[in-house]
């Protein structure tokens, strides 16, 4: 009998073991793509390193999708960090290539001239705005090509526009290469993940006309190329009447006679999709090089920097342990030697270390209760770092979850008001404090006050530039709900067993 219910055992193990599968951290589920099923391309917010404010793609005249474009499910993480995830009118379809596809004409505004006010878009590439694209949760890279060299950055997205460095005037990109890359998937056949997005953006001059059905009414999916104008100078890569279709190409746009488009007047908008699958990248590894930055800042920079960090450190903390030993041991020759009849006459004070051994303990002359709620804050703030470094470290505030980062900070910190409570009580009466209510309120409306002000003054700040930073005000019902309804209990639990 006990062979028998030893090898059930074995066999009801073997077989959970068998049907066990493994699976993935929230927000990083993948998903694939069967062959010809539709790709959303999805934009994000606009960002500039010269203003630092971002601001909504839909905010310039770009195409917009049929119906308006839809705001992406954001979290709360994503609502704090400004990020705006929209729909886009690029239809993209998996391992379908497409050739110079027309997305629509817009108008951008007046030209540049002298003692006029810019349009919009010229006033965002003079600012060094970067669009911020999005396919399969993946951001996008840009690609930057000239006459000798090819650079791909994955960071800051790619821009909006360029200076000419002759004319100073601003030169709208009107066409992309989206170029995806993808990963053959082994145990589902026929169906693929995606692991790279690169966008190359070219500004080409089309000059055109619109056509009688320009009325936005394609359909994903359809063969039938989607076309809003007749180009009447197309480059190869845009020119139907050619046998063979070949992608938009560097020399193609910056052939003889070429120019580019400046950002004024009606534009028409084109790009190519370009699918190539990569054997070598696995759909788990595909941050790697967006989290390394394509290894932008050598590694050898970073070990210098913590070289240097420890050096000055190791010297600094040298200095003071000699400062310290040299007067320790003058203090313990003091105490150990005789004292004559002159020194025990005089009765001498302490001095040395035996002047500060009674203070450790000793409650601060000013404000007692204010270092309390010092240390009860730090003591909050501390718990929270080593918190959200532990579920890092552990793999679930991945960069695939967007928002992740700052949502599992903030609530980390509602959650640790217990700890700044017990802290501040533990502290307060230490020092023989009275009022413990009082001290358990400073510090529940204290530093969560001040940085509740500053917020609503930037987010003022936000919302006069008119910067997708500014947080609406539902968000700030849910930040006063966290604070006043979880927060603050917390704190007074805290303080009670303090």
């Amino acid at each position: 009998k006990t062979m028998l219910g030893r090898n059930a055992v074995a066999l009801s193990l073997a077989s959970l073991l068998q049907g066990a599968q493994g699976f993935y951290l929230p927000g990083v589920n993948p998903y694939s793509f069967a062959e010809g099923e539709a790709v959303k391309l999805k934009v994000n917010k606009m960002t500039s390193q010269k203003t630092l404010l971002p601001v909504d793609y839909y905010r310039l005249p770009f195409c917009q999708p049929e119906g308006g474009p839809k705001m992406d499910h954001e979290n709360l993480g994503e609502f704090l960090a400004g990020d705006r995830i929209e729909s886009s009118p690029y239809r993209l379809n998996m391992k379908v290539d497409m050739f110079c596809e027309q997305l629509c004409i817009t108008n951008l505004g007046r030209g540049e001239q002298k003692g006029v006010s810019p349009n919009k878009m010229v006033r965002a590439i003079r600012k060094n705005y970067h669009n911020n694209w999005i396919v399969d949760n993946i951001p996008a890279a840009s690609k930057v090509e000239d006459d000798s060299t090819v650079t791909t950055r994955y960071w800051q997205g790619f821009p909006v526009g360029f200076i000419a460095t002759d004319t100073k005037k601003a030169y709208v990109h009107n066409h992309v290469n989206i170029e995806i890359q993808y990963h053959a998937v082994e145990t589902e056949p026929n169906k693929a993940r995606i692991v790279r997005f690169t966008v190359e953006p070219f500004s080409i001059k089309h000059d055109f006309e619109a056509s009688a059905d320009d009325d936005d009414d394609a359909t994903e999916g359809t063969d039938k190329p989607f076309k809003v104008a007749d180009i009447q100078n197309p480059i190869e890569s845009c020119n139907p009447k050619l046998p063979s279709k070949e992608h938009t190409r560097y020399e193609m746009v910056y052939a003889r006679g070429r120019e580019p488009q400046p950002a004024s007047g009606r534009v028409l908008f084109t790009y190519d999709v370009i699918w190539t699958e990569n054997k070598e990248l696995h759909w788990a590894s595909r941050w790697d090089v967006y989290l390394s930055m394509d290894n932008a800042i050598p590694a050898k920079v970073h070990w210098l920097s913590i070289a240097n960090s420890l050096v000055i450190v190791i010297v600094l903390s040298a200095m003071i342990a000699a400062i310290l030993v040299r007067n320790l041991r003058r203090d313990f020759s003091r105490y150990n030697r005789l004292a004559t009849d002159e020194e025990k006459a005089e009765d001498l004070e302490e001095f040395g270390w035996k002047l500060v051994h009674a203070d450790v303990f000793r409650p601060p002359s000013f404000s007692p209760l204010l270092l309390a709620v010092c240390c009860g804050t730090g003591a909050q703030l501390l718990c929270m770092a080593v918190l959200t470094i532990v579920f890092s470290a552990m793999g679930f505030l991945s960069p695939a979850n967007r928002g992740a980062l700052i949502m599992a900070q903030l609530l980390l910190y509602v959650l640790m008001g217990s700890v700044a409570g017990y802290v501040t009580a533990r502290f307060y009466k230490t020092f023989k404090g009275k009022s413990w209510q009082k001290a358990t309120a400073a510090v529940a409306f204290g530093f969560p006050g001040m940085a509740f002000a500053m917020f609503i003054i930037m987010n003022i700040v936000a919302l006069s530039q008119g910067s997708s930073d500014a947080v609406p005000a539902t968000t700030m019902v849910v930040l006063l709900v966290l604070w006043f309804g979880i927060s603050l209990p917390l704190v007074f639990f805290g303080a009670y067993f303090g």
